[in-house]
């Protein structure tokens, strides 16, 4: 959609350096804007493009959900107790995963207070599905709230484990290259915790370490005082023994690019 702004990531790569900061703070600015200056809009696109009834996968019935899930996220950066309920019924009430999903999702980025109990519940439901759940911790490893501390939490989760490349990529993957404002905070956290887990993968998985040591490899473009923690964790990286020759390759380039 037209109304959709370019992801924080699309951002990024616009710039000569890169303020992970600076372009969240912006783009949300902008989100907010125009959540408050077109609430009404907002809303009649979403009661609009309701689609009840049984669900159909049709390509009408697709555009209309994704505008007024489109229109739920934007309502959703108000965060006021009416945003709240919209989302809440939405996922209490859902006949398909989008629109289920779509409401989990703008709980999770927000201070509503049925956010904990919904993630539950999701899980209870889908615990059995693999795939599912893949996307239950990558919906919170993306999330705005989530930071390195939240991360390891999840981490102690029963259904996660690095053995299963598709769960690490869920979760790691999601909050390293999926949530820039918290992998680049300023106190360099998320770069330290990138390092122990390109380490801990290399001995379980060393084609998957590679690709999460990747998340560093442009670190040059990054603002001084980063640059400065993301040279750090990558020598942390280099420096370790047995490092594999995939991950080594990845981090060697970056450090003499």
């Amino acid at each position: 959609f037209a109304l959709t702004l370019p992801s924080e990531t699309v951002i990024a790569e616009q710039m000569d350096v890169i303020d992970p900061q600076a372009i969240h703070a912006v783009r949300q600015f902008l989100r907010r804007s125009l959540a408050a200056r077109l609430r009404t809009d907002w809303e009649v696109a979403y009661q609009d493009n309701r689609t009840p009834g049984d669900y159909s996968p049709d390509a009408l019935s697709a555009g209309r959900r994704g505008l007024k899930n489109l229109a739920l996220s934007y309502l959703m950066e108000l965060d006021d107790s009416d945003a709240h309920q919209l989302a809440q019924t939405q996922y209490d009430n859902a006949n398909n995963m989008t629109d289920r999903l779509a409401g989990l999702v703008a709980l999770t980025n927000s201070s509503a207070p049925g956010r904990a109990d919904a993630l539950a519940r999701f899980y209870e439901e889908f615990a059995g599905e693999a795939l599912v759940i893949d996307k239950w911790f990558m919906l919170q490893a993306n999330a705005r709230t989530t930071d390195v501390a939240a991360v390891r939490t999840l981490m102690q989760h029963p259904a996660f484990t690095l053995k299963n490349p598709n769960r690490a990529r869920s979760l790691l993957f999601g909050f390293c290259n999926g949530n820039p404002a918290r992998f680049h905070a300023p106190d360099g956290s998320g770069y330290q915790f990138w390092a122990e887990q390109v380490i801990a993968l290399n001995a379980l998985n060393p084609q998957v370490a590679a690709r999460l040591a990747r998340s560093l490899d442009r670190w040059r473009k990054y603002a001084p005082a980063l640059q400065d923690k993301m040279r750090a964790a990558l020598k942390q990286v280099a420096d370790t023994r047995n490092l594999s020759k995939d991950v080594a390759e990845v981090v060697t380039k970056a450090l003499s690019n």
